[in-house]
């Protein structure tokens, strides 16, 4: 009988965790792009946010500063020095009742001896160091104060080293001395340049167990060094000055050898000298209840320093930062292996993102959305407008090629509905692959191995699709359906009707012809004007030069045109309309009717005014209004096209 070991996986990402969706995170940069933020900036605001199932760097950041804060609320760093006081306070006590009964003179000795200790804790430790405790328990206590002021020392520079220096016999402690020696000459000599890899791998060797870490060369091993010592020299900066003055006193009696406090200081001396860059001057504020000792405050220290490195990797506000450069170890040492498993999915988005070629870099550096991503936003905005269409109309999806006419040489899935005869190579091809990787017998025909040939009408249309880019269309939230419309219509253009031409022209005070990356990127600006005649006289233009093409002119506005283009190339503006104003767009409106186009408007708003102009417009060019809402705005405009194109 087979039996199973089941353990947490810790190798990476979970392997049965769901795919980044990385279409929906294409969708939200596009949004927030179209919206007027640069593609680095969306990309920034999505890994801050995070995206569904996974927490972004916002709340990672929130929860690091929740954790340092909760860490200097709960402890404080007197820890060491109130054990001492303890201790040291029951030995006196016990030495005290232990002399009293006895009438002897050298009894009133020691306790005028025991009286006339100096003030503070420290001078009393070093004064007592060469009394002869008569009490068990004296005795006792005054070793545990040395024992327990060797184990904090060592450990605020070694961690670990407490546990391993309980119950230290005086062979422990002259290891760990001959070890100090032998370190601060392996420093000594790499200062002078000295030292060789030779003599690294010896001392390592001989004194490995002191180094948990494992480094591989001495740059190694003074880095680690140096970032703990580092941590305990904040903690000393920490404290008050007379708590500073008592603890570094109360060290020279580290295990009753002031040998080893020597030791360790010149270790800090060497390590400060060979690592500058190591922040040795700061302090913090712990103002909680819990004491903690001379370790655990190192700890705590250098515990502050991660969370603070982590904080500035998390806040990606450097040149050049790349989720890339968080450490993950570090952040599940301080927030758990959740927030690891949160953070290497967005590592793994933004890994995704740039290795998809979603997003590139543009001629001057700056980041970009890629022609791949654009496709995929203006599908994704189609697929929104068939939608709207199907509910609206109840309808099915309409999104076809074209109604029934030549082949465009490619084919496509069978869906319920389709009239369009069958591409039957690509049908049997699919047959014999799925049955042969399932079944594996004869092969049989499924509804889904059905492709059909695509088509296309023949039939060309210039379509040139003006949009309003005046500050009103940004004001009144117009600025993003816009936006997406015109990604739809593009996308539908460009894949079911390749031989349309299609134009993109903006109008604001001037009217320009843009491409769909362009459109897409523009941020809005505060500017006057709704120049409908320049608009019109570049969708004229457009038209002119296809003139074997069905002209198709869309026009999405929220105003009444205030703006005309004079001769000489400038742009008069005035509000109310000028009537010169007006008769120059009505004019450019005829010149369209004469060949051929009628111009749709789409009016977005209920300005009285505007739609008593774009009326005239319909009846003086033969085309329609519309007034959508703007969740209808993309359904009516390509709804708009696929009628004008079939006329």
């Amino acid at each position: 009988m087979s039996t199973f070991a089941y353990r947490p996986w810790h190798d990476g990402p979970d392997p049965l965790a769901p795919p980044v969706d990385i279409r929906a995170a294409l969708d939200q940069i596009g949004r927030d792009v179209m919206e007027g933020s640069s593609p680095r900036t969306a990309l920034e605001e999505l890994l801050r946010q995070g995206v569904r199932g996974t927490r972004g760097l916002d709340e990672m950041t929130r929860r690091l500063w929740q954790q340092r804060s909760r860490l200097q609320r709960r402890h404080r760093l007197d820890g060491t020095l109130q054990e001492v006081q303890r201790l040291l306070q029951e030995a006196l006590e016990a030495e005290k009742r232990h002399l009293f009964p006895d009438p002897s003179d050298d009894a009133r000795f020691r306790e005028a001896q025991l009286d006339n200790l100096p003030a503070g804790t420290a001078a009393q430790v070093r004064d007592l160091a060469d009394y002869d405790w008569q009490s068990q328990t004296g005795r006792e206590n005054y070793q545990k104060i040395q024992d327990l002021l060797g184990q904090e020392l060592m450990e605020s520079r070694f961690k670990g080293m407490k546990e391993a220096l309980r119950n230290a016999t005086p062979q422990d402690v002259e290891r760990i001395r001959e070890m100090m020696s032998d370190l601060n000459d392996l420093l000594a000599a790499h200062a002078q340049g000295r030292d060789t890899q030779q003599q690294f791998e010896q001392f390592m060797r001989k004194h490995g167990e002191f180094f948990p870490e494992n480094p591989r060369n001495v740059e190694e091993l003074i880095d680690a060094l140096a970032a703990r010592a580092a941590a305990a020299q904040r903690m000393m900066n920490s404290m008050s000055a007379e708590q500073r003055a008592e603890l570094s006193e109360l060290i020279q009696q580290a295990f009753g050898d002031p040998r080893l406090a020597g030791e360790v200081a010149r270790l800090d001396a060497q390590l400060q000298s060979l690592r500058p860059g190591e922040d040795w001057t700061s302090s913090g504020r712990f103002r909680g209840n819990n004491p903690m000792g001379m370790g655990e405050g190192a700890q705590a220290m250098q515990d502050l320093a991660e969370m603070d490195a982590l904080a500035e990797q998390l806040s990606q506000s450097y040149p050049g930062a790349r989720l890339e450069d968080i450490d993950l170890e570090a952040l599940e040492r301080q927030l758990g292996p959740e927030t690891g498993v949160d953070a290497r999915r967005l590592q793994e988005l933004e890994r995704e993102l740039r290795n998809q070629g979603l997003l590139e870099r543009a001629p001057d550096g700056s980041l970009q959305l890629s022609p791949k991503a654009m496709r995929r936003l203006g599908q994704t905005a189609l697929k929104d407008v068939v939608n709207s269409l199907s509910a609206r109309r109840g309808e099915r999806d309409t999104a076809k090629a074209g109604a029934a006419g030549e082949p465009t040489g490619s084919s496509r899935p069978w869906q319920f509905g389709d009239t369009e005869p069958w591409d039957v190579s690509r049908t049997v091809r699919n047959a014999v692959l799925r049955t042969a990787s399932t079944t594996g017998g004869a092969v049989t025909l499924d509804v889904e191995d059905v492709e059909i040939v695509e088509t296309e009408q023949r039939a060309r249309a210039a379509v040139a699709l003006c949009v309003d880019t005046s500050w009103s269309m940004v004001q009144d939230g117009r600025w993003l359906p816009m936006k997406r419309t015109a990604l739809a219509l593009h996308h539908l253009v460009r894949t079911r009707f390749r031989n349309d031409a299609l134009e993109l022209i903006t109008f604001g005070r001037h009217a320009s012809t843009v491409d769909i990356a362009e459109l897409t990127a523009l941020e809005g600006v505060w500017e006057q004007g709704t120049n409908l005649h320049h608009a019109l006289l570049l969708a004229g233009r457009h038209v002119r030069r296809h003139p074997d093409a069905q002209p198709v002119v869309i026009v999405v506005t929220d105003g009444e045109p205030t703006a005309h283009l004079e001769p000489d190339g400038e742009a008069e503006f005035n509000y109310p309309p000028l009537p010169r104003t007006l008769r120059l767009t009505l004019a450019e409106v005829d010149k369209l009717a004469r060949l051929g186009a009628s111009v749709s408007v789409f009016m977005l708003g209920d300005d009285p005014k505007l739609e008593a102009f774009v009326d005239i417009v319909a009846r003086r060019s033969g085309g329609r209004v519309v007034n959508p809402d703007l969740d209808g705005l993309g359904a009516a405009v390509v709804s708009d096209y696929l009628r004008n194109r079939r006329r």
